[in-house]
């Protein structure tokens, strides 16, 4: 860094805090000496040349489109390092160097509008370079606009470092046309989409600073008029009404019209006309308050005399007439519909800032103020219950739009009105009594609008119910006390339920002095009340496990030994099966076992008792008969005589049992016929005795075979029957009964559920 840059910093540090036209700093001369300069002053400029702006080629040839590209980069280098200059540099650029502002003011008049055809780019290394170029212009402008920047945070709050004092900031940028009306309105045809809100803050600021451009718009509104007289006179029209400022002329009949006139002057009439109503639009739409400035003139009644002498017209002479190229009548019906529109968007917007606007700022506004429209509409909603809640609301929300839009607040005791219930205060058959919902004044009189006590809602006899949880009463709690410090949390809590937990309404009353009676008589610096204990479950808790080893909630102590978590710990599985505790436990136990006595000594005389046995006289009836001594280990009383049942138990099935009988009889012959050395009999002769047998008990029973049937029949061609045809139909019915012969039933049934694919 050199030792001037040096010297230069220390001198504009010296002047901080200074706005930049009073600064002066100190620099040295061609001589060598040091010299003190103001901080705006030509000799501080910098030499640079900065080069106009030319718009892109239009046939996109590579040589034209080469040297575009490095034209504009020229460009966008030296707005680039416009921009990184500090703040003092920057003002004496943009007020000293005249190359700046043509080369501004060439973009502003070059660049392409949103409908132009040359607004295309031919490639994308132009497309990028135009954006370059659109962005450094728009910062450029942005920053000339802005008359302070650099906010710092001090001891003593926030400050900006570098500024301009706004009087002077409005003459410089007035008296060298940093900015005039024109510019103003090419800066919201180009730059007005995306940027709206700081448009409308540039704008807003450069009005402000200098109110001499109001009059300078005052004088460009006649101009702006003269647009539409001249594409009225071209097309052989005169304004209708009392919009036409001159007389017809006795040549005018011979002039062109739309339809008549050469085809270049038709399509110049439609740009000349699209390009005005878009640029009026977007400075009208960006900055409303100008609209006043407009309709000083009358321009909404010249616009919609316009719009109906000179409209159809020319989109009757665009439809008819015949154009060699079909894509330009396009374009031009294009332009006319989207200059249509912009017109009838104009024209709201100047009814809504002229006309409507001045009725909420002036009327509605102060009208709720004097008398609030809330408690009129409330006495309707008593007087007439039948009313559409939606539709007050509407009007309720529509006059808070209007408090709103002008930037107005409404008071305090407006807010919170509502309505009163059916049955306060002088309700006469059963509705209430208007005059009772205010208090009277003097003379009978009641007060109204700003003089209107605030209602407070009515509480029931029971007081209000809190339907709010904890973390939300403290909440309100602490915004209160934020606010009102000094006041204790019972007092806050005793006017929230009295006013239905609405601390707006609780801090409005408090500080107006308007708190209810019974609040008035209570301690502001009262406590919360302490809560409620609870009373002791425990002590009532009945459980299965009281007064056991564990209870803590009866004992003091337990035995932190015996409880664990998981495993027990040093603890492995040989050492749980090597614990012979329980052994030594049970060892007392057998140890009465241990003696056995074989004699026991009786003194002559006495008798010999076992203690604690049963003494009784020795049962001897058995010992002669032994019974079952000699039996085999069989059951011989069942071997001599079989177990029958006896008759009054047995069922009416007696043939059954007798079969029974007659089977184990059979069977027992068997047993005693068969040879002993047979373990496993032959089971033909098995299956031939029990067939024998079975025959025997059917035939006894007078039970007839069925006779075995015959489907086979005799040969084909030699008929058949009665007894083969009747064995076939019953062989065809009874064949689903029993074994797989259904198989084809139950396969239709399964493919019927979806069990089997088809």
């Amino acid at each position: 860094m050199s030792v001037t840059t040096k010297r230069l910093e220390r001198g504009i540090m010296a002047c901080a805090i200074v706005p930049l036209d009073e600064q002066q700093v100190t620099e040295p001369s061609a001589v060598g000496k040091d010299r003190t300069l103001p901080a705006l002053h030509p000799d501080r400029k910098e030499e640079r040349c900065f080069v106009p702006y030319r718009p892109p080629p239009e046939d996109g040839s590579p040589a034209q489109v080469e040297e575009f590209l490095e034209h504009a980069k020229f460009i966008t280098e030296d707005l680039e390092w416009l921009l990184a200059l500090p703040h003092d540099k920057f003002w004496c650029q943009v007020v000293f160097d005249e190359t700046l502002q043509k080369c501004l003011d060439s973009y502003l008049c070059h660049a392409s509008r949103g409908l132009d055809p040359a607004g295309l780019p031919c490639s994308p290394a132009v497309a990028d370079v135009q954006r370059c170029i659109h962005r450094a212009v728009f910062m450029t402008f942005l920053r000339m606009a802005t008359h302070k920047e650099s906010k710092v945070e001090t001891a003593q709050g926030s400050v900006w470092e570098n500024f301009l004092t706004p009087t002077v900031f409005g003459e410089i940028i007035y008296e060298n046309f940093l900015f005039d009306i024109p510019k103003i309105l090419d800066l919201c045809v180009l730059f007005g989409k995306g940027n709206t809100q700081l448009l409308h803050k540039m704008i807003g600021n450069i009005f402000t600073q200098q109110p001499g451009y109001y009059s300078d718009l005052d004088e460009t509104v006649p101009s702006v008029l003269q647009v539409f007289d001249t594409i009225l006179d071209k097309c052989g029209l005169q304004c209708e009404g009392a919009g036409a400022m001159e007389p017809l002329k006795l040549n005018a009949n011979g002039r062109p019209t739309a339809m008549t006139m050469s085809q270049q002057d038709l399509v110049d009439l439609v740009l000349y006309l699209c390009d005005s109503t878009t640029t009026i639009h977007a400075f009208l739409d960006i900055y409303p308050p100008a609209c006043s400035t407009f309709q000083s003139h009358g321009f909404l009644s010249r616009l919609v005399s316009f719009y109906e002498s000179a409209v159809p017209d020319m989109e009757k002479a665009v439809r008819k007439r015949n154009f060699t190229d079909k894509g330009l009548k396009e374009d031009l019906w294009k332009r006319m519909c989207h200059s249509c529109k912009r017109m009838v968007e104009v024209a709201h917007l100047l009814l809504q800032q002229s006309c409507l606007q001045p009725i909420l700022e002036g009327f509605l506004s102060d009208y709720d103020e004097q008398f609030p429209i809330a408690e009129d509409i409330s006495l309707l909603q008593q007087a007439l219950p039948l009313i559409d809640e939606t539709r007050t609301s509407y009007l309720l929300q529509g006059v808070q739009s209007a408090w709103d839009s002008v930037g107005r607040r409404r008071p305090q005791g407006h807010l919170q009105t509502k309505a009163l219930p059916a049955a306060q205060g002088g309700a006469v058959g059963g509705r209430a009594s208007p005059l009772g919902q205010r208090e009277s004044g003097e003379g009978g009189e009641s007060p109204r609008g700003a003089e209107a006590p605030l209602y407070m809602p009515h509480k029931g006899n029971n007081g209000a119910v809190c339907s709010l949880s904890v973390g939300e009463l403290e909440s309100l709690l602490s915004s209160i006390k934020e606010l009102l410090p000094d006041l204790g949390e019972g007092f806050l809590l005793a006017c929230l339920q009295e006013y239905d937990y609405s601390p707006e309404l609780v801090i409005h009353n408090i500080l107006e002095q308007q708190l209810a009676p019974r609040l008035d008589t209570l301690d502001r610096a009262m406590p919360r009340p302490p809560k409620e204990d609870l009373p002791a479950v425990l002590s009532n808790r009945s459980n299965v496990f009281d007064d056991d080893e564990f209870d803590v909630f009866h004992r003091d102590q337990v035995d932190m030994s015996r409880i664990w978590k998981g495993r027990r710990k040093g603890e492995s599985a040989q050492e749980i099966l090597g614990d012979k505790q329980h052994i030594e436990e049970q060892r007392e136990r057998y140890r009465a076992y241990e003696t056995v006595v074989d004699e026991v000594m009786v003194e002559p005389g006495a008798a010999y008792t076992l203690d604690g046995d049963y003494d009784d006289e020795y049962d001897d009836t058995y010992d002669v008969n032994q019974v079952g001594a000699n039996d085999l280990d069989g059951d011989s009383l069942l071997s001599r005589r079989p177990f029958t049942i006896p008759l009054v138990l047995r069922t009416g099935n007696k043939p059954q049992f007798e079969q029974e009988e007659d089977e184990e009889e059979d069977a027992r012959t068997v047993e005693n016929h068969a040879p002993r050395d047979q373990f496993v009999q032959d089971p033909a002769l098995l299956r031939e005795r029990a067939e024998a047998r079975r025959a025997a008990v059917q035939q006894r029973k007078g039970y007839r075979p069925e006779p075995a049937g015959s489907v086979v029949g005799r040969p084909k061609g030699q008929g058949q029957t009665q007894e083969t045809a009747q064995d076939r139909r019953k062989k065809e019915a009874s064949k689903g009964r029993g074994a797989n012969h259904n198989r084809r039933n139950m396969a239709d049934r399964k493919r019927n559920k979806g069990m089997i694919p088809s």
